[in-house]
């Protein structure tokens, strides 16, 4: 990863990476654009896949931090995380799309290209051997905001467990958002 990216996540946990997040240029081998929805995961979390330990599955989540953890979701979509502290992830949801739009196109299809984390994952072209990766400039590059932009804040979606729990994290004022926020100041 950039030296600015490991330096700037050190020692994050979920919540703070998946705020710091927000704002961010995520690429994957030529294809991204701007985060403006995330999801955060922590060990103690009953949602989280690192809630019960270490496995096969979850072992990127208790990985360096910076590097990608990509499951498949009911043995249909690819998802995209971003490890914070070992046994916490950040679930990239959407992105607003500004690179390689002839890749996400023939990879999707029609639009929306980049809403919701399993179309976000096919316009990307993850593949499930990415698992793992590091976020550090080659195939996977994330460059963080200058600033700190307006947050909505909310609920996690489409979860069994802690679904009260306010760690969904969006860019005020984005188009694209996987679902919409009830809006709340963070």
């Amino acid at each position: 990863m950039t030296e600015a990216f490991r330096e700037e996540i050190a020692g994050l946990g979920a919540v703070e990476l998946a705020r710091r997040l927000i704002g961010a240029e995520l690429v994957v081998r030529g294809a991204g654009g701007l985060v403006i929805e995330t999801e955060a995961y922590a060990q103690e979390d009953p949602a989280s896949h690192s809630f019960r330990g270490p496995t096969k599955r979850n072992a990127s989540m208790f990985g360096p931090a910076g590097h990608a953890y990509v499951y498949r979701s009911y043995g249909i979509h690819l998802c995209l995380n971003v490890v914070a502290r070992p046994g916490e992830a950040v679930l990239i949801r959407a992105l607003e799309p500004l690179a390689g739009l002839d890749l996400m196109q023939a990879r999707r299809g029609s639009a929306p290209l980049c809403s919701g984390p399993g179309r976000l994952a096919q316009a990307l072209g993850l593949r499930i051997e990415d698992d793992g990766a590091a976020f550090d400039g080659g195939d996977f590059a994330i460059a963080l905001p200058d600033g700190r932009p307006e947050l909505l804040v909310g609920p996690r979606i489409g979860i069994s467990k802690a679904q009260e729990v306010p760690w969904r994290f969006g860019l005020a004022g984005a188009r694209g958002l996987s679902r919409p926020f009830v809006r709340r100041r963070p």
